[in-house]
C-alpha cells in the first residue's frame, strides 16, 4: 500500500501531460480574422490584468495567514499553505489563459458548424480541467509524502491540512472577486444594452461588452477553477485528517496505531488515482455532432463525462476489494457503496440542477411564461422554482449520507460510518478533471457568441454559439451540484475531525443546543452565510450601478456611438477597470469573514464554534443550492424567449426576463458558488487552529 500516494502522483502527472496536450490542440487551431484576433487579445489583457491585481491583494492575506500558522501551529503548516495556495493560484491563471485563447477559435470553428466548435471549446476547457486537478492532487502527494513519510514531523497531518487551507483562501477570493467583477459587467451590458438602448447583447456598440467577456474567464474559468481545485483538495484530505485524528486521540481500538490503519489512510488517494485515469480516458470520447439542438450537444458533451464515472465506479469495487480484505474488515463492498453512493448522489444533484435550470423543463418554462405579466411575476417565479429544488437537494444529499454512513459501518464496524460519509465526498469528485472540463466549455462557448456579435459575423455563427452557450449554462449548474454537494459531506467529516483534533488536545466538545455558548454559536452559523450573501450581493449591486452610469455616459457624450456609426468605438478599457477595481475593493470583507469569525469564536469558547460551523453548515449548503439553480432558471429562461418563444427578442416578456437575469446573475455567479467555499473555509481553519483554540 505504500505505493499508492506515489501511484496517485503518476496520474496527476499524467493529468498534467494530458492538459499540455489539449493546450496544443487549441493553440493550433485558426483563431479567424484581424477582428476575432484583436477582441481575444483585448479580453486576454483584460483578463491577465485583472488575475495579477487579485492576486497581489491576496498576498497581503496570504502573508497574514504564513505568520499567523508559523506562530501558532508550525512553520512546516506555513510552507504546507503556501503550497496550496500557489498551486491553486497556478491552475486558475493557466485555465484562463487557455479560455481566452480558446473562445475566437472557437467562434472560427462555428461557422463550419457544432460538429467543429464543441471539441475546441471542450478543449479549452479540459485544460482548465486536469490543470485543476493534476496540479491538486500532484500537490497533495508531494506535501503528504513529504511531511509524514519522508520528514516524519510533529503535527503531520495538521501541517498537511494546511494545504487545503491555502487552496480554500485563493478559492475564496477568486470565486468572490471574480463573481463580483463578471457580474457587475454582465447587469451593466444588459441593463443599458439590451433593456435601454434596445441593442443585442454582446453588441460591439456596448461599452461593457468586452469587460463582460473578460468577466467570464476571470469568474466563471479562474474563480471555479480555484473553487474545484479547493474542493478536490478538500474530499481528499478529509478521510485522511479523519483517520489520523481519531486515532491519534485514543478513539480508535485502543492497541491500534496510525499504522494499523493504512489502508483508511491510503484508500482515499486510490480512488483519486483511478478517478483521474478515469478522466482521462473519458476525455478523448467527447466529440461534436452536427445538430444545435441541445439534447444532441448535451449526449456529445456528457459522454466523456459519463464513461469516466462508469469506470471509476468498477475500478473503486476493486480497490476496496484489494486494501479491505482480510480480518479486520469484515464487508470490503461497504466502502466501495459508499464511494459509488457519493458518486451517483453528486449526478443526481447534477440532474436535479438541470432539470430546474434546462429550457427542456417546466420549471424554465414556466418562469418564461410569467414573464408575459412582468418582471414581478417573472422574479417570483424564479424564487420559487429555486427554493423547490433545495428540497429535492436536501433528500439526495441525505440519502446519500445515509448510505455512506451504512457502507462505513459495513467495512469498518462501529465508528467506521462518518469515514464512509468523507469517502463519499471523493465519490463526488473523483472525475474533477471531466467534470472541470465540461464546466469551463461554458464560459468559452458564451465568449465565443460574444466574439461572433463584436464581429459582426454571419447570424448563423451566433445560432451555433448560442446552442453551445445554452447548454453551457447547464452544464454550470450541474458543476455546482458537485461542487455544493461534496461541500456538505466534507464539512461533515472536517467537523468530526475537528471533534477529533480537540480532544486530542485533552479539550472537549459539546453540541448540546441546551448549553448557551452552544445555542449562541449555532445562531451565528445560521445566520452567517445570509450576511456573506448580501455582502456579495450589495458588491456586485454597487459595482454594476457605476457600470450602468459608465455606459449611459458614453452613449450620451461620444457621437455616433449608439447609432453605429462607422469608425465610432466604446472606451472598453475603461469599463474593465470599473469592474477590476470594484472587485477588488469589495471582494476583501466578505472574504476576511470566512477566516476572522472562526478563529475569534474558537479563541473565546471551542463550544461556540461547534455550534457556529453546524448552523452555518445547514443554512449554507441550502442557500447555494437556491441561488444556483434560481439564477440558472432565469438565465435561461430570458435564452428561451431570444430563441422565439413569447415573442422573442425585444418585446415586454424578454425585457421582464433580462431583469430575472439581472437578478440571477449574482445569485448563480457570485454568492451562490462561494458559499461551499465559506463552508469548507470555515471547517478547514477550526481543524487546523484546534490545537490553538484548546
Amino acid at each position: 500500500m505504500s505505493a499508492v500516494p506515489y501511484l496517485a502522483m503518476i496520474s496527476a502527472i499524467a493529468g498534467l501531460l494530458v492538459a499540455a496536450f489539449y493546450y496544443k490542440s487549441v493553440e493550433s487551431a485558426p483563431p479567424g480574422n484581424d477582428r476575432m484576433v484583436f477582441l481575444m487579445r483585448e479580453i486576454q489583457k483584460g483578463a491577465r490584468a485583472f488575475l495579477k491585481q487579485e492576486y497581489r491583494w491576496v498576498s497581503v492575506f496570504v502573508l497574514a495567514m504564513i505568520i499567523l500558522l508559523a506562530v501558532v501551529i508550525d512553520p512546516w503548516a506555513s510552507l504546507s499553505y503556501v503550497l496550496g495556495a500557489v498551486l491553486s493560484a497556478t491552475a486558475g491563471y493557466a485555465g484562463m489563459t487557455v479560455a481566452t485563447m480558446a473562445n475566437a477559435r472557437t467562434t472560427e470553428a462555428a461557422r463550419s458548424g457544432p460538429a467543429a466548435a464543441l471539441p475546441v471549446a471542450f478543449r479549452g476547457g479540459a485544460v482548465m480541467g486536469f490543470a485543476v486537478a493534476g496540479l491538486a492532487l500532484f500537490g497533495l502527494m508531494f506535501t503528504y509524502l513529504l511531511f509524514v513519510e519522508w520528514l516524519g514531523i510533529d503535527k503531520a497531518f495538521e501541517v498537511v491540512t494546511a494545504y487545503g487551507l491555502g487552496a480554500s483562501s485563493i478559492a475564496l477570493f477568486s470565486r468572490v472577486g471574480g463573481g463580483i467583477f463578471t457580474k457587475a459587467a454582465d447587469v451593466g451590458a444588459d441593463l443599458v444594452g439590451k433593456v435601454e438602448a434596445g441593442i443585442p447583447e454582446d453588441d460591439p456598440r456596448n461599452p461593457a461588452s468586452i469587460a463582460d467577456s473578460v468577466g467570464d474567464n476571470v469568474g466563471d474559468v479562474a474563480g471555479m477553477g480555484a473553487d474545484l481545485f479547493e474542493s478536490y483538495v478538500g474530499s481528499i484530505i478529509a478521510p485522511v485528517a479523519l483517520t489520523a485524528f481519531s486515532v491519534a486521540g485514543g478513539l480508535a481500538a485502543a492497541d491500534a496505531g496510525l499504522d494499523d490503519h493504512v489502508a483508511r489512510l491510503m484508500f482515499p488517494m486510490a480512488i483519486a488515482f483511478v478517478g483521474m485515469l478515469a478522466s482521462i480516458i473519458g476525455s478523448f470520447l467527447v466529440k461534436g455532432g452536427h445538430s444545435t439542438d441541445s439534447r444532441a450537444l448535451s449526449r456529445a458533451l456528457h459522454r466523456g463525462t459519463n464513461v469516466a464515472m462508469g469506470l471509476t465506479v468498477v475500478a473503486t469495487f476493486v480497490v476496496a476489494y484489494l486494501m479491505f480484505s482480510g480480518e479486520r474488515y469484515s464487508a470490503p463492498y461497504g466502502l466501495a457503496i459508499s464511494v459509488v453512493g457519493g458518486l451517483l448522489v453528486g449526478w443526481a444533484l447534477g440532474k436535479t440542477a438541470e432539470y430546474y435550470t434546462s429550457d427542456h423543463y417546466g420549471p424554465v418554462k414556466r418562469i418564461a411564461a410569467q414573464s408575459e405579466t412582468g418582471p414581478a411575476t417573472t422574479v417570483l417565479s424564479g424564487i420559487s422554482a429555486g427554493m423547490i429544488s433545495v428540497a429535492s437537494s436536501v433528500l439526495l444529499v441525505l440519502i446519500g449520507v445515509g448510505v455512506a454512513y451504512w457502507g462505513g459501518t459495513q467495512t469498518l464496524g462501529d465508528g467506521g460510518g462518518i469515514y464512509g460519509i468523507a469517502v463519499a465526498a471523493i465519490g463526488m469528485l473523483a472525475t474533477t478533471g471531466v467534470v472541470v472540463s465540461v464546466d469551463a466549455y461554458g464560459p468559452i462557448a458564451d465568449n465565443a457568441g460574444g466574439i461572433a456579435e463584436m464581429a459582426e459575423l454571419d447570424p448563423a455563427v451566433r445560432e451555433v454559439t448560442d446552442a453551445l452557450d445554452s447548454l453551457g449554462n447547464t452544464t454550470a449548474a450541474i458543476a455546482k451540484g458537485f461542487a455544493v454537494g461534496s461541500a456538505a459531506l466534507t464539512a461533515l467529516a472536517l467537523f468530526k475531525s475537528f471533534e477529533f483534533a480537540v480532544k486530542q488536545e485533552g479539550g472537549t466538545l459539546s453540541l448540546n443546543v441546551g448549553e448557551v455558548d452552544v445555542f449562541i454559536g449555532l445562531f451565528l452559523g445560521a445566520g452567517l452565510p445570509f450576511l456573506f450573501a448580501a455582502l456579495t450581493i450589495d458588491a456586485v449591486g454597487r459595482a454594476a450601478a457605476t457600470m450602468i452610469e459608465e455606459v449611459r455616459r458614453q452613449f450620451r457624450e461620444i457621437p455616433g456611438l449608439r447609432e453605429g456609426r462607422a469608425g465610432v468605438a466604446p472606451d472598453s478599457a475603461r469599463c474593465v477597470q470599473i469592474s477590476t477595481d470594484a472587485s477588488l475593493k469589495q471582494m476583501v470583507v466578505p472574504g476576511a469573514l470566512a477566516v476572522v469569525v472562526p478563529l475569534v469564536t474558537g479563541f473565546i469558547d471551542v463550544d461556540a464554534l461547534g455550534g457556529l460551523l453546524a448552523g452555518a453548515l445547514v443554512t449554507g449548503f441550502a442557500l447555494a443550492i437556491f441561488m444556483a439553480n434560481a439564477g440558472g432558471a432565469w438565465d435561461n429562461a430570458k435564452k428561451y424567449i431570444e430563441a422565439g418563444a413569447f415573442g422573442g427578442k425585444g418585446g415586454e416578456p424578454h425585457k421582464a426576463a433580462v431583469v430575472g437575469d439581472t437578478i440571477g446573475d449574482p445569485f448563480k455567479d457570485t454568492s451562490g458558488p462561494a458559499m461551499n467555499i465559506l463552508l469548507k473555509v470555515m471547517t478547514i481553519v477550526s481543524l487546523v487552529f484546534a490545537s490553538a483554540f484548546v
